[in-house]
This record gives C-alpha cells, sequence and structure tokens, in this order.
C-alpha cells in the first residue's frame, strides 16, 4: 500500500505552478502533486457547469491519488467550481478528504492593502463573471468598493511566451487603463488569476506608483500553513517526504517545455487521461 499521500495542487493549465511554487517555498517538508488540465484549457471562457464537471473530474483523479487536500489554483475554477464540490460533492460521498480554492484566502486580507477604499479586480472574463471577488471581499469587507476588469489576452499572450515582448504592452495597459478608468480612486489591484505574477514588471510599468499590486502565490503559502495548523485530521494524513510529483492531461513534453515560466525552474512531468 502506497505511503505517499501528498497535497493536491490544480490548475486548468499552467498558472497554478506560480501557487506551487510558493507554496513549497513556505511547506517544504509535505508531499506535493500537481495537474494541469492543458488538454482542456482554458477554462476562463467555458459555462459554470462545464468548469464545475471539469474540476470536478480532476479533483476524483486527485482522491484517486491518494490526496487527502486539494488545493484549486485556478481562480475559475475557485470561482465557478469550488462551491458546490464543497458543499455537495465532498458531503455527498461522505470523504473525509477537502478541497480549498484560492479567491478566499486573498480577500480575507484585501482591506489591509488600501488606503482609499477602492480595490480593482484583473482577471479572467469567468471570473469577473461569477462576481466572486467583489462577493468575497464584500463579506470581510464590506466598505470597499470593487471594481472588475476581464482580461482576455493576458493568458494566450502568457502561454505562448510572448509576454515579455513588446507585442505584449499594447494588451497590459489596455486592460489596466480600462480598470483605473473605472476609478481614480483605485489604490490596490488584485491579481485574480495565477498567470498573471509573471506580468508583474509590466504592470508594475505602467500604473501609478500609488497603487499596489497583489499577487496570490505567497498568500494562499500562507493561509494553507495556518489551515494545517488549524485542521490536524488533515495535516497528520499528509505526506512529508520533500516529494513534487507533476502531471498534465496534455503532452508531457509540451507541458514541460512551458512549465519552467511559471515555476521557475525545469520539470519533468507525466500525461494522465482522466
Amino acid at each position: 500500500m502506497s505511503s505517499e499521500y501528498p497535497i493536491a495542487v490544480f490548475d486548468s493549465g499552467y498558472g497554478g505552478l506560480t501557487v506551487l511554487q510558493s507554496i513549497v517555498k513556505k511547506l517544504p517538508e509535505y508531499d506535493f502533486i500537481y495537474l494541469g488540465d492543458n488538454a482542456r484549457a482554458p477554462y476562463g471562457n467555458r459555462s459554470f457547469q462545464t468548469v464545475y464537471q471539469y474540476t470536478r473530474e480532476c479533483v476524483q483523479w486527485f482522491f484517486s491519488k491518494g490526496c487527502p487536500l486539494v488545493i484549486l489554483a485556478c481562480n475559475t475554477a475557485s470561482a465557478k467550481a469550488l462551491r458546490t464540490i464543497q458543499q455537495h460533492d465532498l458531503i455527498d460521498s461522505g470523504t473525509p478528504n477537502r478541497v480549498l480554492g484560492v479567491i478566499r484566502p486573498t480577500t480575507e486580507i484585501t482591506g489591509r492593502f488600501t488606503k482609499t477604499g477602492h480595490v480593482g479586480i484583473l482577471a479572467t472574463q469567468g471570473t469577473v463573471n461569477s462576481n466572486s471577488y467583489p462577493i468575497e471581499i464584500q463579506k470581510f469587507f464590506p466598505e470597499l468598493k470593487v471594481y472588475q476588469q476581464a482580461c482576455p489576452m493576458w493568458v494566450p499572450l502568457i502561454e505562448n511566451n510572448e509576454h515579455q515582448g513588446s507585442g505584449a504592452d499594447f494588451f497590459i495597459k489596455k486592460y489596466a487603463d480600462a480598470l483605473l478608468g473605472q476609478s481614480a480612486l483605485i489604490d490596490t489591484i488584485l491579481l485574480g488569476c495565477t498567470h498573471y505574477p509573471l506580468l508583474l514588471n509590466k504592470l508594475a510599468a505602467c500604473l501609478p506608483g500609488t497603487v499596489s499590486l497583489i499577487a496570490q502565490g505567497d498568500i494562499v503559502a500562507e493561509s494553507l500553513a495556518a489551515y494545517l495548523a488549524r485542521h490536524k485530521e488533515i495535516e497528520v494524513r499528509c505526506s512529508k517526504k520533500a516529494k513534487v510529483s507533476f502531471y498534465t492531461t496534455d503532452s508531457a513534453e509540451d507541458f514541460d517545455r512551458h512549465a519552467g515560466i511559471f515555476y521557475g525552474s525545469e520539470i519533468h512531468s507525466e500525461e494522465v487521461f482522466l
């Protein structure tokens, strides 16, 4: 019987690797397993039902691999599938396993960063349409005003490794300007997609110096560490051999060629069929 019970990190493609990188740095003793559903990416413009179905299949695959805890390191999956999985699938199945997302940890601390009370969200169309960020922020900081801007060109630019070129500058500035155009008082911007940290430098260059940019990786890592400390019934089930494994639903060779951009180092993955 396997003694490996890794913490799972899921994304529709590559972006969740930026979160995994932060988590592994924070919790290096644990085992982790990453799955990118690249064969069906992107999730951003898909329907709620489709995203739920795809995410549910991937969560079930993680459970079959012995994972006691799954992190949906995908804002679209967190926005469109997490609640149904938590409130129906986990309860109906009676499993002791748990599934967490990346939106709540970010929104829990948003109010600490803004002085004006005006916060912007840059995200995929699917995340914006779900209205998840305004809803969650409202729970913790009802006084804040939240503005959203979809950035449909950013993920394709990043995944095709075109985000550092001058051709990307137009689209980066276009969406940043569109967000700031909604309110001159925005002083904090949340990057509501795990791909977007790769644009931090270019984004900062086209924003006023008074605007703070918040990426999710370190926030999610801190939140996960706190969760494990509070939930010993989950923590004791997580194996600790400092092993990290990578899987994709598409070509492993292609995944490995792109993944290093997000993870910060070379990786070797295996292709799986769900």
